[in-house]
């Protein structure tokens, strides 16, 4: 008898803005088991795999201009995305897929996510 196939755990990572609850839920519909972990505001390094490792790590960037045209009203500055980007560098080192999402709509970089999975 086979067992069923379970679905792959997927963790989101990136800064603000960047796309990652737009991308889980996109993930969520296909299926997936998909989580936006907030290592954004953690001080722990690998919090991303410590409390539900994941199969997959997609790991979501974008730049300080790209966080002012999602989000105008925030108040975001570049050393707050620096300091983003310090706590997420364990998880940009060890993503299985990394996407720039400053020149992507959600639509690419769910299809992105999802050829890479397909091909998994």
């Amino acid at each position: 008898m086979n067992p069923e196939k379970q679905p792959l755990r997927i963790a989101v990572v990136g800064a603000c803005a960047s796309g990652k609850s737009s991308l889980v839920s996109a993930l969520r519909l296909a299926g997936y088991e998909a989580r936006h972990v907030a290592q954004e505001h953690s001080y722990v390094a690998n919090m991303w795999e410590r409390i539900s490792p994941p199969d997959v790590l997609i790991y979501l960037d974008v730049d300080h201009s790209g966080i002012r045209s999602r989000r105008p009203r925030l108040d975001f500055k570049q050393k707050d995305l620096e300091e983003q980007n310090r706590r997420l560098a364990h998880a940009r080192e060890h993503c299985s897929l990394y996407l720039n999402t400053n020149l992507l709509n959600p639509a690419e970089v769910q299809a992105q996510a999802l050829a890479f999975l397909s091909e998994m």
